[in-house]
C-alpha cells in the first residue's frame, strides 16, 4: 500500500502522551512545514501557526481552553507538550475551510514520523477572547483571526490510542 494512504488509514488521536519529552525541532519543523503546503481558496493562505513548546504558555493556553470547556482544572491536551495553534484571517471567505486543511496536514504529518496527534477545539473562544487576543499581540500579529484548532502533539503514551471502527455507512455512490 502507498505510504501517504497507510498512512492515512492508521492515524488515530492520541488522548495520553509523555508529558515531559518534547519531539526533536526537526521533527516539529518537519510537521509545521507539511502545515504550510496544505491548499487553500485561491492560493491565498489566510492561516497562521503558532508553535507552543514554552511549557508555562503551554500550560496557560490548557487552563484557558479547560476554562471554557466548563471543566478547570483538566487537561484538555492530554499531556502533550507541543501545542501548534492554527488562526485565520477572518476577511477570507474560505479562511475556515483553508484552517482545517492545514489542520490535517499537521496530524497527518505527525503520524508520518511516528508522533501522537489530536485536534482540541475551542481555538475561536481562545482567540475572541482578550486572553487570545494578548497571544496575537504579544506576537506581533495583527488583523482580525479566527482560531480553527490546537493540534496537540507529542509521543504516545502507553494506552494512548484507540482505534475505533471505521463506520461503513459514510459513503454513497452515484454511478
Amino acid at each position: 500500500m502507498n505510504e501517504t494512504l497507510k498512512t492515512l488509514e492508521t492515524r488515530r488521536s492520541c488522548r495520553k502522551f509523555i508529558q515531559d519529552k518534547i519531539p526533536e525541532k526537526e521533527m516539529l519543523d518537519a510537521i509545521i512545514r507539511a502545515g504550510t503546503f496544505a491548499p487553500s481558496g485561491m492560493g491565498r493562505q489566510p492561516v497562521k501557526i503558532i508553535a507552543v513548546t514554552n511549557k508555562e504558555i503551554r500550560n496557560k493556553i490548557s487552563a484557558e481552553n479547560a476554562k471554557i470547556m466548563g471543566q478547570s482544572g483538566t487537561d484538555p491536551f492530554y499531556g502533550a507538550p507541543v501545542i501548534l495553534v492554527v488562526i485565520s484571517d477572518k476577511t477570507v471567505p474560505t479562511g475556515i475551510y483553508d484552517g482545517s486543511l492545514v489542520m490535517g496536514n499537521l496530524l497527518n504529518a505527525a503520524e508520518s514520523l511516528g508522533l501522537g496527534s489530536i485536534w482540541i477545539h475551542r481555538a475561536k473562544e481562545e482567540f475572541e477572547s482578550d486572553f487570545g487576543k494578548q497571544i496575537l499581540n504579544d506576537l506581533g500579529i495583527t488583523g482580525e483571526w479566527e482560531g480553527i484548532g490546537h493540534a496537540a502533539i507529542g509521543y504516545i503514551a502507553e494506552g494512548g490510542v484507540n482505534s475505533p471502527a471505521v463506520r461503513k455507512d459514510n459513503v454513497y455512490w452515484i454511478e
